[in-house]
Order: structure tokens, then C-alpha cells, then sequence
């Protein structure tokens, strides 16, 4: 963060084993004078312990956990003082945070705190994508490698932020916030602080923060404030000062409230989508509903709320998800071919818009309801001797007393 422009640019730095050399030695960026840097750590293990070399953790105030107990996969140096300076530069308008657009359901693109997004362990990695070469030296994921290497391959964590900025921003229309590269000139790519940053300014209620059971908050399975506290503090959420500030019971009822739903909405887009993992699940719908289930059992949310999950997977001999199940349903687009017909026009899995006299009216398939929601927007026409109607869609038919907006699927 360059305090004198109030701008932010990203640098990628190259991690390679012990040992070994880069397939191509890193590109050394020119970093702003009085510039506020920040890093941000990944890991594809379990475990990512920092070691200091000549007091470098220290001095770069970099924070692996609290007292011994690591966080597990994420670590990070100095971001307290860049979000502090990069709001500063939000409030002063020297900032410009993007909006989040709207997406092909028609609904506000996700952020990182959308509790259709986030899992057990949020904000826990990087959008960060490495090349590998064929004798497994690592280079860094530019223009200038991509030329010069030969039988590349990438590498990167498909979870939390990449999940968010490359696989489900693309399956549904949206674009991530994105910065300069110093290491590619001209290139722009997603960040950490990007993503936690524009969640802050336009992320809809409920909003996700880190709960007190996240796994990696804990110290010997127990919560722990300071240990949430500091986890926080490197994703800019707010601290708590008692634990029911951080309720994983509600964390778990919004999950419950808000996942399913934005699932069964989106299954027409993430279910043509690719997997950001192989191993895991066959297709973004299915990998999205592989992280809910696996972490309404990992937070205890049946315990918490006293409900069974509303998301259930099935699973194929080597343990890849390749059916899910919202309220019962399969509303993947490949699996399941129910269609509505709209004047002739036809709308994959009942989801989605058409077009009806005129005015586009919005479907949705409730799974909990195996009810079919039409809305249309409000026509202002008065006809002759009769009193205006206005809010959404039409009043209900007294002949039948039942409103025409709300279709039994049959």
C-alpha cells in the first residue's frame, strides 16, 4: 500500500523447497517509497510453521499464531498497519473500492463473508497461482515463464479466496477486484486484502466473520479469544471481547439460512462449472456442497442449532463428491433436467429469467419447498374503475386463493 497515491499493488514472492533451485529466478519488484508491505500466507499441507532467520519475524511483525499454537495453514506480517492504512485511504476517498456488480442469478456477487462462500476456516488462503515445471522447479506465474518454460503446469489452493475470485466469480459473471503485478508488468490479479476489503464495504447482511470454533482459532480443541483475536486481526475483522460475539451457533444458522438457497440459485451456472478440485468433487456445484457438508459436521452446526444439514453428498469410491443433494433435491443442471417452458422459451432447472407479456419475471425452484417462486416486476396500469396494485408480482386470484406467484411444481 503506497500511502503518497493511496494505491495497492501485489507481488507474488517465490517459495521453493530447501535444496532445489526456481525454474526461473523470481522477478525483483520495485516496491513505492514509504510503501506499507504486507504478506499473506498460503499452504496445500496441514501445517505451516514461519521460522525467523535473523529476528525477521519479529521485525516484520509477523504473526503464525498465538503462545506456541499456530493458526495451520495461514500466516501473515504487517497486515494490521496495511489495513489501517488502506481504510484510512477508503475513508479519505484516495481509495476507490469497486462494487460487487450483479451476478447471472441476478443477485450481488459474493464476497469472502457471503455465508454462500465461506467454510470452517475462512480467509485461510491466497488466490496465488505458481507455474511447475516437468522436474518440478517452481517459477512464477508470468507472461515472460509461461514463454520460456516448456510442459508447465499450475499450482495453486482451490479454497477460500481463489475459490472465490477465479472459480465462482466466473461461473457466475462476476469479476474480482484486482491490482498490478510487480512481478508481470501490466498484469492485474486478485488479492487477500482485496477480497477482505471489499467484503468489508459491500457484503450484505448476515455477514461471516470468523467464528470461535473455526479449527484454527482453537487452542487444544478449546476456543480461545486472543488466538481468534490475532487470526482476525490479518484478514481485517473486527476483535472480539467475548466469545458469544463470535457465535458459531449463529454462524451455523446463517449458514443454514443463506448457503442452500444461493446453492439451489446458482446450480444452472456452478454445476457446468469445473472443479477447482479434482480430488474432491466432480464440478463446482458438487465442490460446493462437498465444503458446506463437510463443514456443518466439522463446526458441530447439528449440535449447535439442533438441525440435521440441509446439504448432503454422495460420494464415489475414491471419496470425490459427485451428487449433491439440496432439502432432497439434485438441482445440478447435468443431473437434474427439469425445465420450465415460458411462452417457448425454456429455463434450465426452473431458475433463471423470462420473459412473460412483456416484463421479465424472475423463477426460482425451492427445494424446501419443491415450489416453483415467480416474480415479476410491478406493471403501474390503472385499468378504468379499478384501484392500482403495486409491489411485486400480481395480487392473489379470489377465485382460487391461492397466489399465482407461488406454482406447485407438479
Amino acid at each position: 500500500f503506497d500511502p503518497e497515491t493511496g494505491q495497492i499493488s501485489a507481488y507474488n514472492p517465490l517459495v521453493i523447497d530447501k535444496g532445489t533451485q526456481p525454474a526461473v529466478a523470481p522477478v525483483v519488484p520495485t516496491i513505492p517509497q514509504g510503501a506499507v508491505v504486507a504478506l499473506w500466507f498460503g499452504f496445500n499441507g496441514n501445517n505451516l510453521m514461519l521460522k525467523s532467520s535473523h529476528n525477521s519475524l519479529n521485525s516484520g511483525r509477523c504473526v503464525n499464531g498465538v503462545n506456541g499454537t499456530i493458526f495451520g495453514q495461514f500466516a501473515y506480517c504487517n497486515a494490521p498497519a496495511f489495513f489501517q492504512g488502506a481504510n484510512q485511504a477508503i475513508r479519505d476517498g484516495q481509495l476507490v473500492v469497486p462494487a460487487l456488480g450483479i451476478a447471472k442469478d441476478g443477485q450481488i456477487c459474493p464476497t469472502v463473508r457471503d455465508f454462500a462462500i465461506v467454510d470452517q476456516d475462512q480467509s485461510d488462503n491466497v488466490p496465488t497461482t505458481y507455474f511447475v515445471s516437468s522436474n518440478n522447479q517452481v517459477a512464477q506465474a508470468t507472461a515472460a515463464n509461461a514463454a520460456k518454460l516448456q510442459n508447465i503446469q499450475p499450482l495453486f489452493n482451490g479454497s477460500d479466496n481463489r475459490l472465490l475470485d477465479i472459480a465462482v466469480d466466473g461461473a457466475l459473471g462476476c469479476s474480482p477486484w484486482k491490482v498490478n503485478d510487480l512481478a508481470d508488468p501490466g498484469k492485474m490479479i486478485p488479492l487477500l486484502p482485496l477480497n477482505e476489503l471489499q467484503a468489508a464495504k459491500f457484503q450484505p447482511t448476515p455477514v461471516a466473520l470468523v467464528p470461535n470454533l473455526d479449527p484454527m482459532t482453537l487452542v487444544n480443541n478449546q476456543r480461545n479469544m486472543d488466538k481468534l483475536n490475532a487470526y482476525r486481526a490479518g484478514v481485517d475483522q473486527s476483535t472480539i471481547r467475548v466469545p458469544s460475539q463470535a457465535s458459531t451457533r449463529a454462524y451455523c444458522l446463517n449458514l443454514m439460512r443463506t448457503a442452500p438457497i444461493r446453492l439451489a440459485l446458482d446450480a444452472p451456472f456452478l454445476g457446468k462449472a469445473p472443479s477447482p478440485d479434482m480430488g474432491a468433487a466432480d464440478n463446482l456445484y458438487d465442490f460446493m456442497g462437498q465444503r458446506f457438508a463437510a463443514t456443518w459436521t466439522n463446526l458441530t452446526c447439528d449440535q449447535m442449532t439442533g438441525k440435521a444439514t440441509p446439504i448432503t453428498v454422495k460420494t464415489d469410491a475414491n471419496g470425490v463428491a459427485v451428487e449433491t443433494m439440496v432439502n432432497g433435491i439434485n438441482l445440478n443442471p447435468t443431473a437434474n433436467p427439469l425445465t420450465c417452458n415460458v411462452n417457448g422459451t425454456p429455463v434450465a432447472g426452473c431458475t433463471g429469467k423470462a420473459t412473460i407479456n412483456g416484463q421479465a419475471c424472475a423463477f426460482l425452484l425451492d427445494p424446501a419447498t419443491n415450489q416453483l417462486n415467480l416474480t415479476c416486476p410491478a406493471k403501474a396500469i390503472t385499468p378504468p374503475g379499478k384501484p392500482q396494485v403495486s409491489g411485486q408480482g400480481q395480487p392473489p386470484d379470489p377465485n382460487s386463493g391461492k397466489n399465482p406467484n407461488q406454482v406447485k411444481n407438479q
